[in-house]
């Protein structure tokens, strides 16, 4: 047996069943070659070096499998990924692993993953704002939108 792995390219806008179709389909080809799939992960949404098909971000999805060594299961994976699923894959690559390697990898994190900073908490990391300032300043929007909400009423 030996181990593959495939890393894929999907479009941003790649749906939870789209990712599940090309998992059970993956899945069944390798069943059919007497293997298995080890892990199937949605590694999760990225920005680009460059656009791919006028996209500026892909989803990134890694399936791990061992199954034994054929031509012809290599060539049914390429075409389900570059025929089949040829709208929602805009790249892969398919690697033979070592079957002495470990399993693991790191991966960086992801845009939906990454935690986003406000306003204030930019400014307060350059120094533009103090903490004395950013509560002085949010009271004194507070006292003006409440005096505005009495003039209104």
């Amino acid at each position: 047996m030996f181990r593959y792995e495939v890393l894929m390219l999907t479009i941003p806008e790649v749906t939870k069943d789209e990712v599940a179709a090309i998992e059970s389909n993956l899945d069944k080809i390798t069943q059919q070659a007497k293997g298995s799939v080890l892990s199937f992960e949605r590694w999760g949404k990225y920005r680009l070096a460059y656009p791919i098909r006028k996209n500026e971000y892909g989803v990134y999805c890694l399936a791990r499998f061992e199954m034994p060594a054929t031509d012809d299961v290599l060539k049914d994976v390429n075409t389900l990924l570059a025929v089949k699923h040829e709208g929602t894959v805009m790249r892969f690559l398919v690697s033979r692993l070592d079957p002495k390697a470990p399993l693991t990898y790191s991966r960086p994190t992801s845009l939906e993953e990454a935690p986003t900073k406000s306003a204030s908490s930019f400014l307060k990391e350059k120094g533009l704002m103090s903490d004395e300032g950013f509560e002085r300043r949010s009271k004194d929007f507070e006292e003006e939108t409440e005096s505005h909400d009495m003039d209104v009423a």
